[in-house]
């Protein structure tokens, strides 16, 4: 008998695991694997979506018109080209699958979100891979692999997993080099972290060119990961196209409320960004001190090196730390085997992880 057949493409598309959310011994689990906010949301967001539970019989504002003249606001933006939806994922998978199809291209970063590769399977198009230098987009290396077939071009500004950037010196060679008919897609996830005087989100760029479009969420620093809200800043007529094509009610009520409220707390903001900054350094300093140097990370991870590619020091350390119910994101999938990401915590998680990752390397030591 015969049964419905996706399409042949399909049949190479991996699976994407997200970060561990399960320890392996018993007692609170310290979940350092997602980038989560250490924090959490703004009171005031979750008093917003706790007072949505009124009205949760009707459908939500399909245009995200509060949401998108909150963020117009903050950000000094015109809301008609601004569009929200569920998760930045969401809008990055839409936009290849919009502009990218059967014999197309789409261009990424050799360690870029592994994601993109997924999204660009996913719509048909050919994963194009641009090598990277010392763990960084490189922008001579994006050029190059842009060819006559090449749709979409993904850029995650700071990256992840590695959390390095361009500069906003880099990121205009690339926007000028690039082919008009090509979309430049500027992943910037983690910018309200950066303060680096030379780092762009991308909003100038997407002024400038009519082929750029800048994408932003509310899971990071924000700590709304589990509402699911993302938006994007582009081109007025890139974003009427994906509004045309994107199916109702893309954002639930809830997730829209909490969001304005969110955006309004700026104070709260400031403090999340505060804690990140400096635990953010205090991690990185204590690992390079324990021989597990960091990547320079601007975001809210630190992406630490443990022993040398093809050894197995770094599985054995995830495996150790797991069994503490301690939880960091393993980067194999990313051809990154002797590195584990590390996301910032609460003092006391962050605390803990170093302690248990110094008694894991000294009992190593011994044992080597």
């Amino acid at each position: 008998m015969t049964s419905p057949e996706p399409k042949a493409y399909l049949s190479s598309l991996p699976l994407y695991v997200p970060g561990a959310t399960r320890g392996a011994g018993e007692g609170p689990v310290i979940k350092l694997s997602s980038n989560e906010s250490a924090l959490g949301p703004s009171p005031n967001a979750i008093t917003a979506y706790q007072e949505y539970g009124n009205s949760l019989q009707r459908y939500p504002d399909t245009s995200c018109n509060f949401l998108r003249d909150a963020l117009a606001e903050h950000h000094k933006l015109h809301p008609s080209r601004i569009l929200c939806g569920n998760g930045s994922d969401q809008i990055v998978d839409s936009l290849t699958r919009l502009f990218a199809g059967d014999g197309d291209e789409v261009v990424f970063c050799e360690y870029g979100f592994l994601r993109f590769k997924l999204g660009a399977i996913a719509c048909g198009a050919t994963p194009v891979v641009a090598p990277e230098v010392n763990c960084t987009a490189s922008v001579d290396a994006l050029i190059a692999a842009v060819t006559e077939r090449t749709k979409v071009v993904l850029l995650a500004n700071p990256n992840n997993p590695t959390g390095t950037y361009i500069s906003k010196t880099e990121l205009a060679r690339l926007c000028a080099a690039l082919p008009s008919e090509v979309l430049l897609v500027l992943d910037s996830a983690y910018a309200e972290f950066v303060f680096a005087e030379n780092y762009s989100a991308g909003i100038e760029f997407v002024e400038d060119a009519g082929n750029v479009v800048m994408t932003r969420t509310f899971s990071k620093a924000y700590g709304l990961a589990g509402l699911r809200l993302g938006w994007a800043y582009g081109p007025k007529k890139i974003i009427e196209v994906f509004n045309r094509a994107r199916l109702p009610f893309p954002v639930s009520g809830a997730a829209q409320a909490a969001g304005v409220a969110a955006l309004h707390d700026e104070e709260y903001l400031q403090e999340v960004i505060t804690h990140n900054t400096r635990a953010l350094h205090w991690i990185a300093d204590r690992a390079s001190k324990l021989g597990v140097p960091p990547l320079p990370s601007v975001a809210n991870f630190n992406t630490c090196k443990v022993g040398e590619s093809g050894s197995s020091l770094a599985l054995l350390a995830l495996e150790f730390l797991a069994g503490r119910n301690i939880l960091v994101r393993p980067l194999e999938p990313y051809g990154l085997d002797n590195y584990l990401r590390v996301t910032v915590g609460l003092d006391h998680e962050n605390e803990k992880f170093i302690d248990a990752l110094g008694t894991f390397l000294n009992a190593e030591a011994v044992r080597g």
